[in-house]
This record gives C-alpha cells, sequence and structure tokens, in this order.
C-alpha cells in the first residue's frame, strides 16, 4: 500500500510507537471498503497523528500513514 501522504516522515523511534492491535475498515476511495489492522500509533512534532496500516488481501506490507478518521474506521477490539 502506498501511503496516501507524500510527505509521509522516516519510520519513527520505536520508543515513540505504542504498538496495537486494532481492526479497521478501510475506504479504498472507489466505493469499497476493505478490512485491514493499525498496529502501530505515533504522534509527529506537529501533534498529527500517524498509524502503521495494514489492508488486508492487499499483498502490500503495512506501512505509516496519517490517521485520516474519515477514510480508516476503528473497529471494536471486542465485544459491543
Amino acid at each position: 500500500m502506498v501511503s496516501a501522504d507524500p510527505a509521509v516522515p522516516a519510520d519513527p523511534g520505536e520508543r515513540d510507537v505504542r504498538w496495537v492491535y486494532q481492526p479497521v475498515e478501510v475506504d479504498l476511495g472507489d466505493g469499497t471498503w476493505a478490512l485491514g489492522r493499525i498496529s502501530g500509533w505515533w504522534q509527529d512534532a506537529s501533534g498529527r497523528s500517524w498509524c502503521r496500516l495494514r489492508v488486508g488481501r492487499s499483498g502490500q506490507p503495512a506501512c505509516w500513514e496519517r490517521f485520516d478518521p474519515k477514510r480508516v474506521l476503528l473497529l471494536p477490539v471486542s465485544g459491543l
């Protein structure tokens, strides 16, 4: 998956990342949605949130993207 933001900073330092397992649904931009997973969060110096996102069945590795709640919907991890 290619990042939606062309100004993606270098990978954050290990100590700056909060590792998680967060299922998500991702808007693919063509009217379809796909299941995915966020495996890490961090904030840049400007306070913007970034997530390490992988879209299921995309064949692409996880990559850091600026978090956009209009495009990436967080799903419950357990129970409702």
